[in-house]
């Protein structure tokens, strides 16, 4: 069995603002280690898939970025979407470049911008999922809830399947606190990683039955795969398929989709907040990057940039230079920062998005 990681490498990232900007998003930040979390996405699979079989799908803007920090990654696996179409319509066109090689061969597909602590364990999970998969079922990845979460999607998990993995019972989505507190009580319910893994015919074949309006689309795509007209029919075709999420356009309506769980230090990295989450802090609670001066702060998050940044007598607080802006935002605000780059369109500062 061959096994084909397709990175989603799209996204604004608009809570890292003022690090992410439009052009250099969430997933080409050192956020988690020193390389961008694109980089340590594409590193954690050595041994798994080799680069070779390797996609990654991503607009225009960040496409040449992309190239670059996934180093080996060949010319023809580097998918850009003409316009934005959300993630099913991404993931069918990496089912079809793959289904064109290798009908049968399995896809991985992964968020670009998020963070596994334990690669090893994450290694051993997605090999047993790809194992899962090659016998027809469409696989995710279900993260073992750490806390009651408002801010990640369900997943409600039922009996265990035959050949591996669990009955995926219902996708839940992001729950307010008392929902959330009762999801992780139950025991049944994990956090939905974004992570799934499938055969790229049986893919096809779910987009064939639930998303019919795609099919005329994909079949135009399908014809026109590995031939030099492939760019061409891609611009054409591409804006027009529906603007929908794979969870609503396969997940919640297919049959044979199984859960496996997992427990490998994952965070979705989703704001500043969660910071603390994947870098080491010091012993007052604080995580601090760069030239910064900490005087009475607890728990806070500091980021500086060439200058000396100097903050005192602050607790759950996140300060960040980047230079040319400078953010600061009480902890649990976090989520807020898109408010911000909000404010500045509407501003037209354009030069600050």
């Amino acid at each position: 069995m061959a096994l084909y990681p397709v990175i989603m490498a799209g996204g604004s990232g608009t809570r890292f603002w003022p690090l992410s900007r439009q052009a250099r998003p969430k997933q080409f930040l050192p956020l988690a280690s020193k390389q961008p979390l694109l980089t340590d996405t594409a590193q954690r699979l050595k041994g798994l898939a080799p680069v070779k079989n390797t996609f990654i799908v991503c607009g225009p803007v960040h496409a040449k970025t992309a190239a670059k920090l996934v180093k080996g990654l060949p010319k023809g696996n580097l998918l850009v979407e003409p316009v934005a179409r959300n993630t099913a319509p991404a993931i069918a066109l990496a089912a079809l470049q793959v289904a064109a090689r290798d009908p049968k061969g399995v896809l991985a597909v992964l968020p670009s911008d998020h963070h596994v602590a334990d690669v090893k364990g994450f290694q051993r999970t997605l090999a047993e999922a790809a194992r899962i998969a090659e016998g027809g079922h469409i696989v995710t990845l279900g993260i073992k809830p750490a806390r009651p979460e408002t801010g990640y999607g369900y997943i409600q998990v039922g009996d265990a399947l035959e050949g591996g993995g669990r009955r995926v019972k219902a996708f839940k989505e992001k729950p307010d606190l008392k929902t959330a507190q009762e999801y992780v009580a139950g025991g049944d319910y994990l956090w939905n990683g974004g992570i799934f893994v499938f055969r790229a015919d049986v893919m096809l074949e779910a987009f064939q039955k639930h998303m019919p309006e795609m099919q005329k689309g994909l079949d135009a795509l399908q014809k026109a795969a590995g031939k030099r007209t492939f760019p061409a029919v891609l611009k054409r075709v591409f804006p027009k398929l529906p603007s929908i999420s794979i969870d609503y356009g396969v997940m919640e309506k297919a049959e044979n989709i199984a859960v496996l769980d997992g427990d490998f230090g994952w965070s979705d990295v989703g704001s500043f907040a969660a910071i603390p989450e994947v870098r080491p802090a010091d012993a007052q609670g604080n995580v601090v990057s760069g030239d910064a001066v900490l005087v009475d702060c607890t728990g806070c998050v500091v980021l500086a940039d060439k200058r000396t940044l100097s903050v005192v007598g602050l607790h759950d607080v996140v300060v960040v230079d980047s230079g040319d802006a400078v953010l600061v935002v009480p902890k649990d605000r976090s989520q807020d920062v898109r408010k911000v780059v909000e404010a500045l369109k509407a501003r037209k500062r354009t030069k600050l998005l």
